[in-house]
């Protein structure tokens, strides 16, 4: 649209390809996007696995009444 006019190519030269590289940066947000969506959390996190309290923790005390009377 804009690449045929004279003061698009000095901006590019001047400023760099501001419409190119806003096209990239909102595919690579539309990648992540598509990610988040797919399986509900962004890529590359950590997710622990949920805290059941039936489920003792590691270098943890026994509880109170499992203990020797």
């Amino acid at each position: 649209m804009f690449q045929d006019a004279p003061i698009y190519h000095k901006l590019v030269a001047e400023r760099g390809d501001v419409p190119a590289q806003v096209r990239d940066a909102a595919e690579g947000i539309h990648r992540r996007l598509e990610g988040v969506m797919r399986t509900g959390q962004p890529l590359g996190t950590y997710r622990p696995a949920p805290f059941s309290a039936a489920t003792p923790m590691p270098h943890s005390a026994p509880p109170a009444d499992s203990q020797a009377q």
